[in-house]
């Protein structure tokens, strides 16, 4: 059995995670496959997959990037034919390829010459024009498509003979999560962890936190964790921001780290207070894992992350004044949300723990390929 594993990122953020998690689930229920794992470049992720995967390959992947579809529109279509050819080889020589993403245009291109061998794993709710040229690649190349949120699923509106089927990311969290600690007694710690970026923010939070009352905003510690994708002056803007509203004793902004579970641990709450829609929430969800109810907009797959007002609060989105009011709550009346954490905990364990994850994208592969390897699917949590 060979199963080949495509990647855009390098790096360990949300997107980055999921796909490791696949394929630790691709290797319990075919521990005797072949796996080859192919992304851009060398990067963190790289430690993550060392021992799941058989092999990793760093290739010259044809990525639908936004900020890179001028060139890839021009000089780049040079290159697309070589990418496509490589693809296709890989395709013939592999019983199984999974794309993570719906932006590895050469692999999803190439597909459609060898069918019954590709699944698309769609994580992204893109807009607009993006959103037509993604949904035309899936369907050229014929995959099965597998879905991470009900919101993603409807944003793509494919209707189509191949198998669909919407998964949410199987996340692993602590065993036990740590205590609840914040009474009021001392500051709310607040965590925002993610990628700077347009779509993730950062910005709306800095002005919520500074529309504060004084009283109020004396009572909170914020950390905003995360890296701009090859963007220094985003960063840049963002700490010029925290700096220019007076908030430097208040803001803490710290780089990307591979492993947050020490942030999570230290947190009382954390916000994904996403401008634009995200098609899960996996930082929502990481942080509900650690018993550490979130603050999310309303607005994607957040919704169906978040019960609102039982393990999270849900704003409006892209809206200081409305993430202001809901921490100013959260921050003056604690006892308002003491259930929150164990909820959340309890949400997490229902709905986004590693072996409903295994379930679907297995029973996905079978489909495909056939059961010629088995697996308990609750086993792959343990793995």
């Amino acid at each position: 059995m060979r199963i080949t594993c495509v990647h855009q990122g390098y790096e360990l953020y949300g997107s980055d995670r999921s796909f490791v998690e696949s394929v630790r689930i691709f290797r319990a229920a075919y521990p005797a496959a072949v796996i080859d794992v192919v992304l851009p470049r060398t990067g963190p992720i790289v430690a993550a997959l060392e021992g799941v995967a058989s092999r990793i390959v760093f290739e010259p992947l044809w990525i639908l990037r936004r900020r890179d579809l001028p060139r890839l529109a021009t000089l780049g279509l040079l290159t697309l034919p070589v990418a496509m050819l490589r693809a296709w080889r890989r395709l013939r020589a592999s019983d199984l390829v999974y794309i993570n993403t719906s932006v590895v245009a050469d692999y999803l291109l190439a597909a459609r010459l060898c069918p019954g061998r590709a699944i698309v794993h769609v994580h992204e709710i893109p807009q607009g024009a993006t959103l037509k040229l993604l949904r035309g690649l899936i369907r050229w190349s014929g995959a099965d498509i597998v879905f991470n949120s009900r919101a993603t699923a409807k944003a793509f509106s494919l209707t189509s003979k191949v198998a669909m089927r919407v998964v949410y990311n199987g996340i692993a969290g602590p065993e036990t999560p740590p205590a609840s600690t914040y009474d009021g007694s001392r500051p709310l710690r607040l965590l925002m962890l993610g990628r700077i970026s347009r779509i993730k923010g950062q910005e709306i939070l800095v002005e919520a936190i500074r529309s504060l009352p004084p009283e109020v905003r004396a009572r909170i510690e914020v950390r905003i964790v995360g890296s701009a994708f090859e963007d220094t002056a985003r960063e840049e803007a963002l700490g010029r921001q925290i700096a220019d509203a007076g908030l430097g004793s208040i803001i803490r902004l710290s780089p990307f780290v591979d492993d947050p579970s020490d942030l999570y641990r230290w947190a009382d709450v954390v916000t994904v207070p996403s401008r634009l829609p995200e098609s899960l929430g996996r930082v929502a969800i990481e942080a509900m894992a650690y018993g550490r109810p979130p603050v999310v907009s309303r607005i994607g797959g957040l919704t169906e992350v978040v019960e609102e007002g039982s393990s999270g609060w849900v704003v409006t989105p892209d809206d200081a004044p409305s993430l202001a009011s809901a921490l100013e709550r959260i921050v003056t009346d604690p006892v308002s949300w003491q259930d929150f954490p164990a909820a959340a905990r309890a949400r997490y364990a229902a709905l986004f723990g590693e072996a409903a994850a295994a379930e679907g994208l297995v029973a996905m592969i079978r489909a495909r390929i056939g059961g010629r390897a088995g697996v308990d699917a609750s086993a792959v949590a343990a793995s």
